[in-house]
């Protein structure tokens, strides 16, 4: 076992280290790769794969997309992810042991830095997979470089360094300089090499430069990688410093001491420590816990899971405007929300109901909201506009089967066909997409259809534009439409105690009243209690809880001596706090 072990260390470390890799992307950040699948549509068709070929970095985009698609099963994404940061240390070391194998052994623990480095890298959820596939192809074309004899060198560059460009794009830059930096490197250095060496790192812009007439990108765009970022004219520089790294490292060890044995091993130990002291310091900055706060919302109320989106606030409160909606959301569909709204925090109608934005990260949860309510045309709208807004261009799967759904519901069973028939041409949506098909035109199989056919009782029957500032008209609408629904009766009595309009609400109580005679959730006698003392009378006989009443009289009792805010801390979870104190 010790023989097989000192044989074959090095394999079970990079083993170890892919364990690591594939626990933490599947355990701690699972929602990464849900969110990076729900903005791509990776579809099994010839055009579209010609389309992704016929551009600079394309065979990555391809092989990038390709493997995105199965990130819906978080295991699959964690392991996708895993392989490739082994299969990156794996090249590194081959590289820095062709050229110095003494020094490479010694240092066997540096291998690690480029794949650790582009582990923090993934961190940023706009960092497209398409980036990490063309570094791994401009690292093989390293190591093939340091494999092939010295004699056949000249050609191998000729040929590879546009082909490596038209396959991943911009990291011909990193190969090049790798390869004009080895050929600097002979010994004695002849003006030969200098001038080899300046050909391979002009060749390289020149491949870049040329392409710029033949595609429709900005040369600024080429150089810094078309389908590496999400935001295409933003330029993220730190993938740029991690292929410097990868070009620079193996050169590195020209210049650190051989070693063996124990010496080996201390080296080796220390080197593994700074790494991972280093990489855990770090890894705060590039893994932004309230930015993956708002995925992980978001990703429970595409899953529809609202016990967990409960249980989530109930940890910790939820401040951000997309985690409040979301939270909102999770107490109504579960008929929480008149009972229990004001114990979480309130940012006024917004977490209620988002106004609209032309940004692609929040579009789909603020759909979710109008898609539950019965306002399916507005869900529509929401998912369309997400669609579009994604910067660079994507479709996206979940905004795709969303526009199934709401035109199904519409009858417009063209256009859900014409959706439908593009997932069809996906792996991971083929099936439900030959299912829903069935039900194209089939009216009575729609109408009882637990999801489609509920969502039909729910929607309007009269479609309508509406202003923002309108949306408690429009969902009492909903309710005066269909009295059941119960997610629209609970946003119509908590809107206007979220906007301080205390006589409106009384408006509102008094119709649901008369419509659901009975139906008192807690933050509703609140109110009530509320307006009725502003008005100098007791509420009606019974309306009321007595615990409500004594609860409102301390309240009252403490705030109208001017006590200080500590002493109303314990009403905080009171509709009566939010409305005097505010949050």
């Amino acid at each position: 076992m010790n023989l097989l072990v000192s044989k074959y260390w090095k394999i079970l470390l990079s083993l170890a280290f892919g364990v690591v890799a594939f626990l933490f992307w599947w355990l701690a950040y699972p929602v990464m790769t849900a969110y990076q699948e729900q903005y791509q549509l990776f579809l099994f068709d010839s055009d579209y794969i010609c389309h992704l070929l016929s551009v600079p970095d394309g065979l990555a985009r391809c092989i990038g997309e390709y493997f995105v698609q199965f990130y819906i099963n978080h295991a699959l994404g964690a392991l996708v992810l895993a392989v490739l940061l082994v299969l990156i240390q794996r090249i590194t070391t081959w590289i820095m042991k062709s050229i110095y194998t003494g020094a490479a052994n010694a240092h066997y623990a540096l291998s690690f830095l480029p794949s650790l480095f582009l582990w923090l890298i993934l961190g940023d959820e706009s960092v497209l997979l398409t980036f990490s596939v063309a570094l791994l192809m401009g690292l093989a074309v390293m190591g093939l470089f340091e494999w092939l004899p010295v004699r056949f060198r000249a050609f191998f560059i000729i040929v590879i360094i546009p082909c490596l460009y038209w396959m991943a794009g911009s990291v011909v830059l990193m190969t090049a300089a790798y390869i004009a930096l080895r050929l600097l490197q002979e010994k004695p250095l002849t003006r030969k090499a200098v001038v080899s060496a300046v050909l391979v790192l002009a060749y390289a812009v020149g491949c870049i430069v040329a392409s710029a007439w033949y595609v429709p990108y900005p040369l600024e765009q080429l150089f810094r990688g078309v389908d590496y970022y999400r935001f295409v004219e933003v330029f993220y520089t730190l993938p740029a410093i991690l292929m410097a790294v990868c070009a620079l490292l193996p050169l590195a060890m020209r210049w650190l001491p051989s070693a063996k044995g124990r010496q080996a091993l201390v080296i080796g130990i220390a080197e593994g420590v700074v790494l991972i002291v280093a990489f855990l310091l770090l890894r705060p900055l590039f893994y932004d816990a309230r930015k993956y706060e708002v995925m992980e919302y978001d990703y429970l109320v595409r899953c529809k899971n609202w016990s967990a989106i409960i249980a989530k606030a109930e940890k910790k409160t939820p401040d951000l405007p997309s985690t409040v909606c979301a939270t909102n959301l999770a107490l109504a569909m579960k008929g929480q929300l008149g009972d229990r709204a004001f114990e979480f925090y309130q940012n006024g109608v917004q977490g209620l109901l988002p106004q609209f934005e032309r940004n692609f990260s929040t579009l789909l949860l603020a759909g979710e909201v109008y898609w539950q309510l019965g306002l399916v045309n507005t869900a529509q709208r929401y998912a369309f506009e997400a669609m579009e807004a994604i910067p660079d261009y994507s479709k996206s799967c979940r905004a795709v089967k969303r526009l199934v759904e709401t035109n199904l519901i519409n009858g417009q069973y063209d256009v859900a066909r014409k959706y439908l028939q593009m997932l069809e041409k996906t792996v991971s949506y083929r099936k439900w997409a030959q299912r829903t098909k069935k039900l194209l035109g089939d009216e009575k199989a729609i109408n009882a259809d637990p999801v489609y056919g509920h969502m039909r009782q729910l929607r309007l029957n009269d479609d309508m534009l509406f202003s923002e500032q309108e949306l408690d008209k429009i969902i009492g609408q909903l309710l005066m439409q269909n009295p059941k629904n119960g997610m629209a009766m609970q946003y119509l009595l908590l809107y206007p105690l979220l906007e301080r309009d205390i006589n409106k609400f009384m408006n509102y109580m008094t119709y649901v009243d008369g419509l659901k005679s009975g139906y008192r959730p807690r933050i509703c006698q609140e109110a009530v209690a509320f307006a009725f003392a502003q008005r100098n009378q007791q509420p009606p006989q019974g309306f009321v809880n007595p615990l409500v009443m004594n609860s409102f009289s301390d309240f009252a009792r403490i705030y109208s001596a001017g006590s200080n805010a500590a002493a109303l801390e314990r009403f905080k979870n009171t509709a009566w706090y939010y409305l005097m104190v505010g949050r």
